[in-house]
């Protein structure tokens, strides 16, 4: 079964992102926050 939605991101950028989530998660109040700051930082630096 293929997945309907498009991999915008490489396997590599993926578990990179993981990882930082995961490294940094004890410093925001719930795993999703980590998970929201973080996507806004790597999204910041893709666009400079």
């Amino acid at each position: 079964m293929t997945s309907k939605t498009t991999n915008k991101f490489s396997p590599e950028v993926r578990a990179r992102a993981v990882r930082i989530v995961l490294d940094h998660e004890a410093e925001h109040p719930s795993r999703w926050q980590a998970i929201v700051s973080i996507a806004a930082e790597l999204d910041r630096r893709s666009k400079t």
